[in-house]
């Protein structure tokens, strides 16, 4: 309830009135002028209440009067009436209605109360009201009454002095708290303060207002009293303890701190009392030091005094924590003082209230951090130390105080007398005996310690949440030193240092995020600018500088020796706290520093790790110093008692048994995962210490790589030394999931944070993999396993870390340790994968062209690491590559689009050194991408599918992919037939893209088979390959691959331009043959075995020779084939004739090679190409299927090429005709009809007619020279011969225009050549029927069949080609004779066929007979159609055959064929037939009849004994009649006809005599003969001789016709003869008609000596000379006794 109501200043009215008359009552008798200034004193207050509206200022105005009654009856100094006086004042003092004289005068009364020592606690009571209730009392009545407090507390009553002691403490408060709030009240108003001049305390007092004196003069005479002076202010003071001095200092100074930092007169104070009032008063504890005696020093030290010493330190707290600013230097003074305190000669009470000092200094409050503001005046220090170098040094306080910290908590553990040795104490024996044992004792609730090298130092809580509780610096009341419990200071320390990590960890990293928050604000507002460095960054880094060496080795000893789980968190939380906090202000030393002693706390004890040991060894370099004496920092022990809870083996080259694991590497490795988890941003470098160490003890634990490198628990059989507790067992697969989720966090982190990573996984690996060489120790998969954990959380920017990634996995792919290798690939692998199926962004298939070039580079670079595998030369690395491309194919091929050439050079890539199942692979991979993706990929692409197609075919692993790989090439080449506009565009699309970049470049443009259009270039290559497969050394592949390119040619060889045509003729089909030809001729001879499997193989294809044979026939043929089928697009190139040569060149020497299916094939080609001619429309054929006939597509290809069946395309709408004509118009033409084209093939067939003439000559010309038994090299098959000799007619039909004689004389050398060569004994079987049988050999028929075109040919020919005819009738006639004549081959010796037998001979005669009887028959046939023909009679053709025929007949029973003499004379007689009435026509009777006479002396006399005598005898007479010239003697011939007669009576009269001739008459039929010729001679002659002695007579003297003359000497001459048989013969042989018949011609002899010619008288001489022999009859000899 106020005071000022009127309420309650009636009631204050009352309560006087009631006080002053009890104060009447009590003095009316002992003391009357108390009494009667009470009763005074109610007549004012009545008269003031009735006079004033205002009752309180008046009161207050005449308080001194209102007041009067009750000091005097203070003064009475009667207790009663005392208490009852001073209860009035302090209502009145309660309403606030005493001035300031009263306020004097009440003090006065009070002082002498107190000297009278009476109502002690009341007095303190009243002053404690009237100074809290107004503010009138100041200057010398405050100070008396402050004095009076303080007289008060040095009573002897226990109570008063209590009393007095808070009251003082009270007073100052309300002394300070006026002060602040007349501040307050003249906050607003702007005073000009007077300067200072000088130091003193006196001046600058003038400057402040009243209540600021007072505070001043109070806090002044504090210091004064404090320091043992006397006070200023204070007068009367009589006693004064220092203790409490210094709490009433202490209380000021921390409760006001505002009025230090605002008044430079209060500032001063600070800075010229307080300061070296508690510098002075510690003088005592710096140089006292524990155990030195006072003997040995000259002056006795003074002992520290624990009441001033705690005191003392709360002080400095206060200093230090609110007046760093104001006191830069004596704060470095104190903090100084603190680090002495510390040291261990100091009292143990000592260093435990220092350590508490420290621990208040670094305790961070909620609000305001006594470290932040420790911290904000450090950054004025660095600002000084900027300013001013010689002030550098105030710089590393700081330092030494975290250092003299960390030296405090090693001394603890070093000085025997500060902890108790282990053994000895129960706790510790506690805590030994359970975890150290194994966990046995886990029941025993064991306390929180550190053990250090035996020493155990139990561990307490000093500290609450929020505050840092001091117990001894608390000990206000205690005069002497307390004992310290034992781990008391250590746990202080403890918590110091972690406050401290945590003040400055969470003041700068707010600072940091504030500043980020800045500069991203900055950021959005000007994009532009460039962050520049903070300069409060530097404070921050020199602050961390100086701490952390200090902080480290404190935490570090702590980590090693804590054996409380809670404990080891707190450290590890501390040092990675650190670590984040140094990264994030780019101090590496640092940073490494704490992050290496996280990482060895991890591992066992004494673990060899390199990384860390290096690292360590810097650090030892680093001593620390405190206030510049160097200071030791201990190396940790690791013998503290931990649970062990896995055994394992170390990661190392060399195997140095089993390392443990405790509960602690465990907790220190969650720890190392959570840095790495939540700070990977800002671990740099150090990534490779928390990787390694991370590896480490994975390799211990057993954790082995999985599916996309997640680690799992490995199997026992894996780490049979490896032993794991129940405990870790269940901690594995946490663990395993922390590190899984630490790699996938690195997606969050920046791009050179994560290089960072990459770079530390890729340098452990290598280490990994130097480990792995030359052992079968299974290696670290560790760092593959993670890099492919990181790449795979990463593809949003892969680009950034692809290529450093790859390129360390593809070293990993090629090490020799397999299992290394195999996990590089899967690495590669999955993250090619990962990154194909990943949506990118932009998408890797995209249409818009700039983010198609980036998503195209894009996809380039994520194959490319594929594509390099396949430098890689182990298999393993090579089939993994090839099943991820399988993968790849199957799940993007549609989307692959410029990725297409990597993936294709990577199908290919195979080289016949590697194993099967690899090229099986990879031929799967292209069968999936020719059946599949060929319509999806750019068309440049198909070039490269050729090639790899091709090169599967070429390699020699596996016949069946090579063979398959063919088949796939036919595939693609339909694919091209149907496709072929669409990739025509596209195609020159890009050809017109390239030749640009090509001028741009200045360069030629580089692509094979250049000058041809682009699509063409495609089928080049195509067939190019097939043509590479057509010369392989396996004659499958070379079979399959000549099938193929011949059926492609001619199935799609439409579609090329007339130019590439020329290509395909030059350099594919010519190059192929000549390639074929050469391996044909060197090819091998030796037999092969087998064809590996146990195959066997066919005698006919046992040698490299016979199987290149088959080459050579496939690819002549399938040439020919072409030749045959495009001629007329061919003729249109400039040098068809040349290819024509070329390829007759070919077939020649095909047909004269030494092998029987070469030259067999040759010929066939021969023959085919010899079939071309001019297309004849046939009205039957549908148009379609007539122009693809024209064009060659095999009619077999045209229907399932223009049908749609399951598995095929449908073509487009417009007919396969349309299509291929629009291709090649010049197709579809009829061929050229001028004169040039006809003079052109005529060329081509008469040089077709030259290759034919060399072929047969060189094939059918007789081996020369040798003996009859050598074996000729070479002799051609009768197959051959045949095929040779059928060839002749198609290409007689060619060239029959311009055929010569000479070419007929040509052909006849050749056909009897062909018909004379035997067949070899080993063929005769197969070839010649049994003998038995008269039937023709083919070659036999085919050379008819020739000749019988000719003779066509020439019948329906001109006149000029008639002439022909006798040189045919000749070649026939020849073989006519074969019947009685067999031909010689040479000079090889040949059986007859029919004693052939059993291979008795090698070479074996044909039997000709068959051959010779159809030639004759082919004769007579001929002679009966052309008979009449002048050049047949002019070259005596009839008289040729009646020759001919006389050899069969003259050899009568000699004939080799009974049926050869029957056909000989029933020919005869047919061709007599004929010949006889031509012979008759006036011209042609008579030298037809000497032809007849002749055939009558040759064929029908000889064998006289077979025929009739009566026909014989008409012959002789008809004989007769013939030799007798001038029988007809009324003939008046020409002169022509006499001759022609003559010479007919010669041949007659000569083949009468010639039978007259026989000697060698053996049978009585030939005398027969011989009697009747000489019979019919001798009457001729008779006659003759008598004519001309009559017709001699008659003449005169004209000479006789000149053929009389010579009949007669033809007689004379024929006697002359006779008489020479007839002496010769045997006289039996004559008989006596004969014998008269040449005795009765003498006369008529001698009767012609008279003639007149000299021609006739000397034949006469000669016919008359023989008979002297015969001038008397011959004695007859007597024999067997008749004569």
């Amino acid at each position: 309830m106020s005071t000022s109501t009127p309420e309650a200043v009636k009631k204050l009215l009352e309560n006087m009135q009631t006080d002053l008359r009890s104060l009447s009552m009590e003095c009316k008798k002992k003391f009357p002028p108390v009494k009667e200034a009470a009763e005074s004193g109610i007549v004012k207050i009545k008269t003031i209440a009735a006079r004033n509206t205002d009752i309180l200022a008046s009161l207050k105005e005449n308080s001194s009067e209102v007041v009067q009654p009750f000091l005097m009856g203070c003064g009475t100094k009667e207790p009663k009436i005392t208490q009852l006086c001073l209860a009035a004042v302090q209502r009145l003092m309660s309403h606030e209605v005493v001035s300031e004289a009263a306020a004097g005068n009440i003090i006065n009364m009070l002082w002498q109360l107190m000297e009278n020592g009476l109502e002690e606690l009341k007095l303190l009571q009243t002053v404690l009201v009237l100074l809290t209730t107004n503010t009138v009392v100041h200057d010398e009545i405050l100070s008396k009454a402050i004095v009076l407090c303080f007289r008060l507390h040095f009573t002897k009553d226990n109570i008063t002095n209590n009393t007095a002691a808070a009251t003082v403490r009270q007073v100052v408060t309300v002394v300070f708290e006026r002060m602040v709030a007349e501040d307050e009240r003249f906050k607003g108003i702007v005073e000009q303060p007077t300067p200072v001049q000088g130091n003193t305390n006196r001046r600058s007092v003038s400057t402040l207002r009243p209540s600021a004196k007072d505070a001043y003069m109070l806090f002044q005479d504090l210091c004064q009293l404090v320091n043992a002076d006397a006070p200023y202010w204070l007068v009367g003071m009589t006693e004064m303890t220092r203790t409490f001095g210094l709490e009433l200092l202490e209380s000021v100074l921390n409760d006001f701190p505002g009025v230090f930092l605002q008044h430079q007169e209060f500032s001063f104070l600070l800075k010229e009392r307080v300061c070296p009032l508690v510098i002075k008063l510690f003088s005592p504890n710096i140089k006292f030091r524990q155990g030195s005696s006072s003997a040995a020093s000259p002056a006795p030290v003074e002992k520290p005094y624990f009441p001033i010493c705690m005191r003392l330190l709360r002080v400095v707290s206060v200093l230090i924590k609110h007046f760093y600013s104001l006191l830069v230097t004596e704060c470095e003074i104190f903090l100084s003082l603190l680090v002495k305190f510390l040291d261990g000669e100091k009292p143990q009470w000592l260093r435990a209230v220092a350590v508490e000092s420290v621990h208040r200094l670094s305790h961070t409050q909620t609000h305001t951090t006594s470290t932040i503001f420790f911290l904000q005046t450090f950054e004025t220090t660095l600002s000084f130390c900027q300013s001013y170098d010689m002030k550098q040094h105030s710089t590393k306080v700081f330092r030494d105080i975290v250092n003299a910290l960390g030296s405090f908590i090693q001394s603890l553990f070093i000085v025997p007398n500060t902890g108790n040795p282990a053994a000895t104490n129960a706790p510790a024996a506690a805590a030994q005996g359970g975890p150290g044992a194994g966990g046995q004792g886990g029941s025993l609730t064991t306390q929180a310690a550190f053990e250090y090298r035996g020493t155990w130092i139990p561990l307490m809580t000093v500290s609450v949440q929020g505050s840092a509780k001091a117990t001894y610096l608390e000990m206000l009341d205690k005069v002497e030193p307390p004992s310290i419990p034992e781990g008391y200071a250590m746990s202080v320390a403890f918590s110091a240092l972690l406050d401290l990590v945590r003040g400055i960890t969470s003041m700068i990293e707010r600072e940091l995020a504030k500043e980020e928050e800045e500069a991203a604000v900055r950021r959005e507002a000007n994009p532009d600018q460039n962050a520049q460095a903070e300069p409060a960054h530097l404070v921050w880094e020199e602050m961390v500088s100086a701490c952390w060496c200090g902080l480290l080795a404190a935490l570090s000893l702590l980590l090693d020796a804590s054996t409380d789980e809670t404990a080891t968190e707190s450290i590890l939380k501390a040092e990675l706290t650190m670590a984040s906090l140094c990264g994030r202000l780019g101090l590496v030393t640092p940073r490494d520093a704490f992050i290496t002693a996280i990482c060895k706390a991890s591992l066992p004890p004494h673990y060899a790790l390199t990384v860390l040991s290096s690292n360590a060894t810097s650090l030892n370099n680093k001593a620390y110093s405190i206030q510049g004496q160097s200071v030791q920092i201990i190396s940790p022990s690791s013998e503290s008692h931990q649970q062990v809870v896995a055994v394992g083996q170390p990661l190392t080259v060399q195997p140095q048994g089993t390392v443990v694991l405790t509960a602690k590497n465990i907790q220190c490795m969650r720890t190392l995962l959570n840095l790495a988890h939540c700070h990977g941003a800002v671990l740099g470098t150090s990534w490779q210490l928390v990787l390694a160490t991370l590896q480490h003890l994975v390799w211990i634990l057993g954790l082995k790589p999985g599916v996309g490198g997640a680690l799992k628990p490995g199997r026992a059989v894996e780490g049979p030394s490896t032993v794991l507790t129940t405990a870790v067992m269940t901690d594995l697969p946490f663990i395993s999931n922390i590190l899984s989720r630490l790699f996938e966090s690195s997606q969050y982190l920046d791009d050179v944070s994560l290089h960072h990573l990459i770079n530390a996984l890729c340098s452990l690996s290598l280490e990994a993999m130097e480990m792995a060489y030359g052992t079968n120790k299974e290696p670290s998969l560790f760092a593959v396993a993670k890099l492919l954990e990181t790449g795979l959380v990463n593809m949003d920017r892969i680009e950034i870390l692809w290529r450093p990634l790859t390129g360390h996995l593809l070293e990993v792919c090629q090490h020799p340790n397999a299992r290394m290798r195999e996990w590089g690939a899967e690495a590669v692998t999955a993250l090619i994968k990962a990154g194909l199926a990943y949506k990118h962004n932009p998408p890797l298939a995209q249409n818009q062209v700039l983010t198609q070039i980036q998503g195209l580079l894009l996809q380039l670079l994520l194959l490319n690491p594929l594509k390099e595998l396949s430098n890689v030369l182990h298999a393993d690395i090579r089939q993994k590559q090839l099943e991820s491309v399988l993968q790849i194919l199957q799940s993007q091929g549609d989307s692959l689009g410029p990725g297409w050439p990597l993936v294709l050079g990577v199908i290919g890539a195979i080289r016949n050194d590697q194993g099967e199942s690899l090229i099986r692979t990879a031929f799967q991979c292209l069968q999936l991408v020719v059946t599949d993706f060929l319509p999806t990929m750019p068309c440049m692409c198909l070039q490269i599918v050729v090639d790899v197609a091709g090169s599967f075919g070429l390699q020699n692993q596996e016949l069946n992919i090579s063979l398959t790989s063919i088949g796939l090439l036919w595939n693609i080449s339909d694919y091209f037939f149907q496709r072929g506009e669409a990739i025509t565009q596209d195609l020159e699309r890009e050809e017109a893209a390239l030749q640009k970049q090509a001028q741009e470049k200045g360069e030629p443009l580089n692509r094979p088979f250049h000058p041809a259009p682009p699509f063409d270039c495609l089928w080049l290559c195509l067939y190019a390959k097939l043509g590479q497969l057509c010369v392989d050394p396996r004659p499958a592949v070379r079979k399959s691959a000549g099938q193929t390119m011949f059926s492609t040619i001619a199935a799609h060889g439409t579609l090329l331009q007339q130019s590439t045509w020329h290509i395909v003729v030059w350099k594919v089909l010519f190059h192929l043959l000549d390639c074929v030809r050469k391996s044909s001729t060197t090819a091998d001879k030796e037999k092969i075995e087998s064809g590996g499997g146990n195959i066997l193989i066919h005698h006919s294809r046992d040698t490299a020779e016979k199987q290149w044979a088959e080459t050579w026939v496939l690819t002549l043929a399938g040439v020919a084939r072409i030749f045959n089928t495009r001629r007329y697009l061919l003729q249109k190139l400039g040098d068809f004739f040349k290819a024509w040569e070329v390829l007759l060149d070919h077939i020649q020497s095909a047909a004269l090679s030494k092998n029987n299916e070469v030259s067999l094939a040759a010929l066939k080609s021969f023959q085919e190409i010899l079939q071309i001619g001019t297309p004849v429309k046939d009205s039957a054929m549908p148009t379609e299927a007539l122009a693809l006939a024209v064009m060659g597509v095999p009619p077999v290809l045209i229907d399932p090429l223009s049908a749609s069946g399951p598995g095929r395309h449908l073509l487009r709408s417009d007919s396969m005709l349309e299509r291929l004509t629009r291709y090649n118009g010049a197709e579809l033409q009829a061929p050229p009809q001028g004169e040039e084209s006809a003079l052109e093939d005529a060329a081509l067939w008469w040089s077709a007619w030259n290759t034919w003439y060399r072929t047969g000559t060189d094939s059918t010309r007789p081996p020369s020279g040798g003996t009859g038994t050598d074996r000729p090299s070479f002799v051609p098959s009768q197959l051959f011969l045949t095929a040779l000799v059928q060839i002749v007619p198609a290409l007689y039909q060619h060239i029959e225009t311009g055929f010569s004689m000479e070419d007929l004389r040509k052909l006849g050398v050749i056909l009897h050549g062909a018909v004379s060569i035997p067949i070899s004994s080993d063929a005769s079987p197969f070839i010649l029927p049994s003998y038995t049988e008269a039937v023709l050999t083919s070659l036999q028929e085919a050379v008819l069949t020739a000749l019988d075109v000719l003779q066509k040919a020439i019948c329906v020919g001109p006149e000029s080609l008639q002439v022909m005819y006798p040189a045919i009738f000749e070649q026939l006639l020849l073989f006519v004779e074969f019947s009685c004549k067999p031909p010689q081959y040479g000079k090889l010796e040949t059986k007859h066929v029919a004693n052939a037998k059993y291979n008795q001979a090698e070479w074996v005669a044909l039997n000709y007979v068959p051959f010779a009887e159809r030639s004759l028959e082919v004769v007579v046939e001929q002679y009966h159609k052309t008979a009449c023909h002048k050049a047949v009679i002019n070259e005596k053709v009839l008289q040729n055959i009646i020759k001919t025929l006389r050899m069969p007949l003259g050899l009568k029973y000699a004939c080799p064929s009974e049926s050869t003499w029957k056909l000989a004379v029933s020919s005869l007689l047919k061709v007599l037939s004929i010949g006889l009435p031509v012979a008759r026509t006036p011209f042609y009777l008579l030298k037809s009849l000497c032809c007849v006479v002749q055939l009558i002396s040759t064929e029908i006399l000889p064998f006289a004994n077979f025929i009739p005598k009566d026909f014989v005898g008409q012959i002789m007479t008809m004989l007769n009649k013939g030799s007798i010239h001038s029988q007809s003697s009324s003939f008046t011939e020409a002169e022509i006809d006499v001759r022609m007669r003559e010479e007919f009576s010669k041949v007659c009269f000569e083949t009468l005599l010639q039978f007259s001739f026989s000697n060698k008459v053996s049978t009585p039929q030939e005398g027969y003969i011989s009697r009747m010729a000489l019979s019919v001679l001798l009457k001729r002659s008779q006659d003759v001789l008598r004519r001309y002695v009559d017709d001699e007579r008659l003449s005169g003297r004209c000479p006789l016709p000149r053929q009389q003359v010579t009949e007669i000497i033809f007689v004379l001459k024929a006697i002359s003869t006779l008489m020479d048989s007839l002496k010769k013969t045997q006289p039996e042989n004559v008989d006596g008609t004969t014998w008269a018949q040449v005795i009765a011609l003498y006369p008529t002899l001698v009767e012609c000596i008279t003639c007149s010619s000299s021609e006739v008288s000397s034949a006469l001489k000669e016919a008359l000379g023989p008979f002297k022999d015969f001038m008397q009859p011959p004695v007859s000899r007597v024999q067997n006794g008749e004569s």
